[in-house]
């Protein structure tokens, strides 16, 4: 065998042994694409048979929208009063009830009138005297006067006493009409009646006590109608409510503290005339009328201030709105049954509805419950009656976005 020829064999054998080693790994890559690719397709077509998510479904409203600032409002009386007494004396009657309402000037209590009452007596029987000498004065000044320039009967200084006598009777007579008046004011005050319309409290002293002018005081009368509500908002609203105010009075409704059931209606009254530093809020006075005593001094209320009514306002559920890293978002239902994700502007929310500034269109669906199990792209199926109570209850409670 040539050498050449034996070159040429070991050639062969390598290319034939690379060969060996390669085809299967060709077969085996082959295999796997194939695999990988048919696994792709089984994905897409399992995503496409996967049945729809239940959800209960909205409808984007367009319509009327009250704007309203919210605060927590402490309600005060418009007045309240201790009826204490301006003398000392016995009660002698006690003319009221607890918590009964009383009108102003209405009796409550009486003190003993006879020790004023003689007092005033005596003041008018002085007055009475004091006038009857300064008439007599008056007359005998009178003919000192005509006989004074014959210097026969009256000397000068007899004519000058006697004058003086009749300007100090004038002065004596004077001040017993200021005592007068006094005995009288002190002889009113026996009587302790209601300086308002309002409502009694409990009664601080029984009759036949000795009541002074420094004891605790008969009972307090708090006026409730009107009534006010001192309620906060955060300096950032104080602008805009101060625009507001500049077209006329502002509403302010009252709800009870968990914000269900409304109390009553009145007016805003002020805007104070201090920012608190320490809390970065503005207090509001509203007041109002409270005819049928639904609020209470000291009580809490949930308070709100309607700056505007929107013509054109869109609202939601309030459910529908979720709240996300990026803000607030809510799932809408495309025609074809998929949902997609839109940020939303909310410009307020409620136990029920939400009013949206942007991100949404009147008439649009959205998903209010069952948010839980969707993503973009998710297929949807509106549902209602019982499955729309499961699908609820699987939601659970939801906190409302303040």
């Amino acid at each position: 065998m040539r050498p050449s020829d034996n070159g040429q064999g070991i050639a062969m054998r390598f290319r034939t042994a690379l060969l060996a080693i390669l085809a299967p790994a060709a077969l085996i890559g082959g295999a796997a694409a194939l695999t990988t690719t048919r696994s792709a397709g089984s994905a897409a077509s399992a995503a496409t048979l996967l049945p729809p998510v239940p959800v209960v479904a909205g409808t984007v409203k367009s319509g009327k929208v009250p704007i309203y600032l919210r605060g927590i409002g402490n309600v005060t009386a418009y007045n309240t009063v201790v009826v204490k007494s301006q003398i000392q004396g016995q009660l002698t009657a006690i003319s009221f009830t607890e918590g009964q309402f009383v009108h102003k000037g209405d009796l409550l209590a009486q003190i003993d009138p006879r020790p004023y009452q003689a007092a005033l007596d005596q003041a008018i029987a002085n007055r009475d005297r004091d006038e009857a000498n300064l008439a007599n004065a008056e007359l005998n000044f009178s003919r000192d006067a005509k006989l004074l320039p014959s210097h026969l009967s009256v000397s000068q200084q007899q004519y000058d006493t006697d004058n003086a006598t009749v300007a100090q009777l004038k002065a004596q007579v004077e001040a017993d009409k200021a005592a007068i008046e006094t005995a009288r004011v002190n002889l009113s005050f026996t009587r302790l009646t209601s300086p308002v319309d309002g409502v009694t409290g409990i009664r601080q002293i029984d009759i036949g006590n000795i009541i002074y002018p420094n004891s605790g005081g008969l009972v307090t009368v708090t006026q409730i109608q009107p009534i006010a509500v001192i309620f906060t908002l955060p300096e950032t609203d104080i602008l805009e409510t101060q625009q507001q105010m500049t077209k006329g009075p502002l509403p302010v409704l009252a709800y009870s503290q968990d914000g269900k059931t409304p109390l009553a209606s009145g007016k805003l009254l002020l805007v104070n005339n201090e920012i608190n530093q320490a809390t970065g809020t503005l207090q509001l006075k509203a007041i109002f009328p409270n005819k049928e005593s639904r609020l209470w001094p000291g009580e809490l209320v949930d308070a709100r201030l309607l700056l505007e009514t929107r013509p054109n306002g869109l609202t939601i559920p309030a459910r529908s709105v979720q709240q996300g890293p990026d803000g607030a978002y809510v799932y809408v239902i495309a025609p074809d049954g998929t949902v997609a994700d839109h940020a939303v502007t909310v410009a307020q929310i409620g136990n029920k509805r939400a009013v949206i500034d942007s991100g949404l269109k009147a008439g649009e669906r959205v998903v209010v419950d069952g948010q839980s199990r969707l993503h973009p792209g998710s297929r949807v199926v509106a549902v209602t009656g019982r499955a729309a109570e499961e699908v609820a209850n699987e939601a659970g409670p939801r906190m409302v976005i303040p």
